[in-house]
């Protein structure tokens, strides 16, 4: 092996080294919904403030965020490159090496059968098919900062109260951030039990924007 070669696998050691950490992984998921001021992103992983800026400050050391200032406010995004897709790839390998992970998410529902759902080649055929109301039932600032075009946003904790904007007699496909997120199933299960014809878009929000697939805002 050459010079050359050793460096470029010291390199992809260097990005496993940074990408290996749990909080890392959940401040990414969070950033690649989009642009999030530092104390946001720190409340929805779940950490202190301090906590969250040491690991943003790995993350743009590697490349993979990109800060800037608003008046007090540090606010990140995803850096160049495939990001995304990275993401994705990660995702996929765990479910592929780890496949008790959905039965895991499934069992704690009582539904599996929800968790298979629909792909994205099949969205979009009955997309262009009609009679499809896509839902998104991710929170509103997720929503605002990005969303399948289309989507009309509901709230999974705001549904049961919002069953009325949904169109009676139309398939509702509703979808979250990925496949592990359960917001979607919950949403399946709760439109079922009132009588509406429901399913689950089997990848998320990341996974749409990873396929380079039309993004809205």
């Amino acid at each position: 092996m050459t010079d050359a070669q050793t460096l470029i696998y010291a390199e992809l050691a260097e990005l496993a080294r940074t990408l290996g950490h749990v909080h890392r992984l959940m401040l990414l998921e969070q950033i690649g919904q989009g642009e999030r001021p530092v104390e946001r992103l720190a409340e929805l992983a779940g950490l202190t403030v301090a906590n969250a800026s040491q690991h943003l400050q790995h993350l743009r050391r590697a490349g993979l965020v990109e800060s800037r200032r608003d008046g007090k406010r540090v606010l990140y995004r995803l850096g160049g490159g495939p990001i995304v897709p990275l993401l994705a790839a990660l995702r996929r390998q765990a479910g592929h090496r780890r496949a008790e992970i959905q039965g895991v998410v499934a069992d704690s529902l009582g539904r599996p059968e929800q968790l298979v759902g629909l792909s994205r080649e099949e969205l979009v055929e009955w997309l262009r098919e009609g009679g499809v109301t896509l839902l998104d039932v991710r929170p509103e600032e997720e929503f605002a900062l990005g969303h399948l075009p289309g989507a009309v946003n509901i709230p999974v904790e705001a549904l049961e109260r919002r069953l009325a904007e949904l169109p009676p007699g139309q398939e509702i496909v509703a979808y979250c951030r990925g496949p592990y997120c359960v917001l979607s199933v919950e949403a399946v299960a709760a439109l079922r039990a009132r009588g509406f014809a429901a399913c689950r878009l089997r990848d998320g929000f990341l996974d749409w924007k990873a396929a380079g697939m039309e993004v809205a805002d």
